[in-house]
């Protein structure tokens, strides 16, 4: 099998995440860089990463990286790059591109440009003058940042938060690749509780019972790599089975949700019905200030809302201060919040622990973290 480079592409401030995804897989060769992950492997890594990584965007092949800062330039050295490797006379190859901060600021004509030179390179290597493209899509993208150019062919199809069990969103859903990233930062673990106050349509109470139960994220769903012919379907095949040997399906837990918007709820329930989560996932209709719990220890993972795309600021703050008093009266657990807020301190009345930048869609956010004690490792679920 071949050495391939791919990329993982992130969103910002999750390339860490994916990378340490990466690490755990048993990838060695792996570099973190703006939006992106970059790491060797085989046809066989294609398929488990696809089905495995729960905060990347999506994983492409690398065909090439070069400077350039002429159409002349991009046409040869795009035209040197071995296309006929992947793209079989049949393909189907749509080109999209990105131009930032480059002398290359026309991306319709780039785009013309690497297509004109990717059709040359197949015309020398099938002795063919006119490509159908009926067969499988292999998606190229050019995206050239500061005159540096990277050439990509898309492996994943539809993006890799499309997990499968979130067939209705609701009103301001939240990815579920930034879901897992505030799980994985939280270091929750399945022998705590976790709550979400402001649930919405289930998304973080989902990834986390996946994560949980070490239920890959991509195992049931389908990738635009699984119909090239220089992948064997064996692949495939070995990859599910691996995922779904690993599923811990009964392991119990004790995930909760709450929301105040009843036909969320209604979605969440489905989601969860969907995501094979039904009897170990548990919501209710409360506003956060009702908010209650029998269990000493737990943490709190939530997305509350912004005051920005629903409702007003100042709906917002009181909500932040009714998260604070249940906080409060929760004592011995832990607090992790995405929000835009530059402080929410002064709703919690202490200082956060730590906080990190994340990106909800365009929004800059920050997940703040306010830790409580750790429960005794004998028994991680009191009453």
């Amino acid at each position: 099998m071949a050495r391939i480079e791919l990329l993982a592409l992130t969103a910002f401030g999750l390339e860490a995440l994916a990378a340490r995804e990466l690490q755990d897989l048993g990838y060695e060769e792996v570099e973190v860089q703006n939006g992106r992950v970059s790491f060797v492997t085989n046809e066989e890594g294609i398929c488990r990463t696809n089905i495995w990584l729960r905060c990347a965007e999506r994983v492409v092949i690398k065909m090439g990286e070069f400077p350039a800062r002429s159409f002349e330039e991009l046409f040869q050295q795009t035209k040197a790059l071995p296309w006929e490797e992947w793209l079989p006379v049949d393909a189907r190859f749509p080109v999209s591109g990105k131009s930032v901060r480059s002398q290359l600021y026309s991306v319709p004509d780039c785009q013309s440009i690497v297509k004109k030179a990717i059709v040359e390179r197949l015309k020398d290597t099938y002795g063919v003058s006119w490509f159908e493209e009926t067969g499988a899509l292999y998606a190229i993208q050019a995206a050239i940042l500061k005159d540096m150019v990277t050439l990509t062919i898309d492996t994943s199809g539809k993006g890799l938060h499309k997990r499968g069990y979130r067939s209705l969103a609701g009103d301001a859903p939240l990815k579920e690749t930034l879901a897992a990233a505030m799980v994985y930062l939280s270091h929750w673990k399945a022998d705590r509780v976790l709550l979400d106050p402001f649930c919405g349509t289930g998304t973080i109470p989902i990834e986390a019972a996946w994560i949980a139960q070490k239920r890959a994220p991509g195992l049931q769903r389908d990738f635009s790599a699984q119909s090239w012919l220089s992948i064997p379907e064996k692949y495939w095949i070995k990859a599910r089975e691996e995922a779904a040997d690993l599923w811990n399906r009964e392991l119990p837990l004790h995930i909760y949700g709450s929301d105040s918007d009843p036909n969320a709820l209604r979605l969440a329930r489905i989601h969860i019905q969907e995501a094979g989560l039904s009897d170990k996932i548990f919501f209710q209709k409360l506003p956060v200030k009702e908010v209650k719990s029998r269990f000493r220890y737990g943490s709190i993972i939530t997305n509350p809302p912004y005051g920005q795309r629903l409702g007003t600021q100042e709906e917002a703050n009181l909500v932040y201060q009714e998260l604070a008093g249940v906080f409060q009266q929760l004592g011995d657990w832990s607090l992790h919040m995405l929000t835009p807020h530059p402080k929410p301190e002064k709703f919690i009345k202490r200082r956060w622990d730590k906080s990190r930048k994340l990106y909800n869609g365009r929004l800059e956010c920050h997940y703040y973290q306010f830790f409580g004690p750790r429960p005794p490792r004998k028994e991680q679920i009191i009453e």
